[in-house]
């Protein structure tokens, strides 16, 4: 399983937002912690707060904060989002399959076996627990408590 890029830059802001709350994240602050390209990270932002998981606010002193707890923030439902069906192989998706073994395909099965476990852990771990060694991340990212 491989997640793109966009899923990981929305997974690292919202635990940035999760680690700085109650203060409001700049997408500078974040995009330079991360060294992320600051126009992929407005993409990632507009979703993100369209889906409900974080808030904005405009202008001078604006910045984002999540919309709500980190610990009602599903990583498996963030992921779901950002990647859409997870379609590991073509056949997983009749649409654009051209396999002639679906349906008999034991690799097949394995793979949404795999697939669903692989959910499955997502599902279990919210963005509380991704932010849990709050200062530790505000260590290594270079960050101070309540900047």
């Amino acid at each position: 399983m491989k997640l793109t890029s966009y899923t990981n830059y929305a997974l690292r802001t919202l635990q940035m937002a999760a680690i700085r709350s109650p203060h409001l994240v700049r997408i500078d602050e974040v995009a330079q912690a991360h060294r992320i390209n600051r126009a992929h990270l407005t993409k990632v932002v507009h979703q993100l707060a369209q889906a409900g998981y974080i808030e904005t606010v405009r202008g001078p002193k604006g910045g984002l904060r999540l919309a709500r707890p980190a610990a009602d923030i599903i990583v498996g439902d963030v992921v779901r989002l950002t990647e859409g069906p997870l379609d590991v192989v073509e056949c997983f998706n009749p649409a654009i399959n051209t396999c002639k073994l679906r349906g008999i395909c034991k690799l097949s099965v394995a793979l949404q076996q795999a697939t669903a476990a692989f959910m499955a852990v997502l599902d279990d771990l919210t963005v509380a627990d991704i932010a849990i060694n709050r200062q530790d991340l505000l260590d290594r990212l270079g960050l101070t408590e309540t900047a």
